[in-house]
């Protein structure tokens, strides 16, 4: 199963380790709290998939109350031991987006799963999980995720891609192709081009995690029914993708979707 497999690799003490010390916000995120930063004050906030806490110091301080949560319990006693004398009365608890029933109805103004922590279940699960978020969002309270690229991946897939006039650079990216075809055997150039998403096997943590690559246009289809004002954005450059062609373009390997609740 997704779950047990990548719930080992999170739980395990090098990954603690390495989400432990991440310090920065991604462009993105720092356009989000541009966004907000007149709001943020009045918020209760819900922080999925915490992690070491990258996002805590950075929201903590910001909003009316703050609550992180992560379904493994070494990265919640990691963020307990970052920040608990710092901030006393920040809370902290071991939880899965997948099934938040310790939080009631239309708890939340502003849920943060980023990260790509959503990446890391099954698709079904996926869909309980947006269903989570939306019954305990308020109503026009403000939903920011992000999302590994299946657009972005779908070049690696092809051998031309790596091809460069730099022939130290083609062989690394060459051997990195041939790492992403043996561990995904099934999948092909010419199979993910069909796809609107598709779970693979990518170089993160040494290809020890089974990732969920979407197309932004079928993650809209997602979010649709449950959520409203959907906006794309480059993880890079934090700038808007406001067209469909602007998101095929894009070559980040995630993106992030800002959306309102219902």
């Amino acid at each position: 199963m997704i779950k047990d497999v990548n719930l080992n690799t999170y739980a395990s003490s090098d990954v603690v380790d390495y989400y432990q010390y991440l310090q920065q916000l991604q462009p993105a995120e720092e356009t989000l709290i541009k966004l907000l930063k007149n709001q943020l004050p009045t918020m209760k906030m819900l922080d999925l998939g915490v992690g070491g806490g990258r996002t805590t110091q950075h929201f903590f301080p910001l909003v009316k109350e703050y609550i992180g949560v992560d379904y493994s319990a070494g990265m919640i006693e990691a963020c307990q031991q970052r920040f608990t004398q710092l901030y006393p009365s920040i809370k902290l608890m071991v939880g899965d987006a997948r099934n938040l029933s310790q939080f009631e109805d239309n708890s939340f103004d502003f849920i943060l799963f980023s990260f790509n922590g959503i990446d890391y279940i099954s698709h079904e699960d996926r869909l309980k999980t947006l269903q989570e978020m939306s019954r305990i969002g308020k109503s026009g309270g403000y939903l920011f995720f992000s999302s590994h690229n299946l657009e972005a991946i779908e070049k690696q897939f092809n051998w031309q891609h790596h091809l460069s006039l730099n022939p130290f650079k083609t062989y690394v990216d060459l051997i990195m192709f041939t790492f992403l075809r043996g561990f995904n055997p099934s999948i092909s150039y010419h199979t993910i081009q069909e796809k609107n998403y598709a779970i693979l096997r990518d170089e993160s943590h040494n290809f020890r995690l089974r990732t969920y690559y979407i197309r932004a246009s079928e993650q809209i289809k997602q979010l649709e029914p449950l959520f409203k004002d959907i906006k794309v954005y480059s993880w890079k450059t934090g700038l808007e993708l406001t067209t469909n062609d602007d998101r095929v373009r894009c070559g980040d390997m995630w993106l992030y979707y800002l959306c309102r609740l219902k």
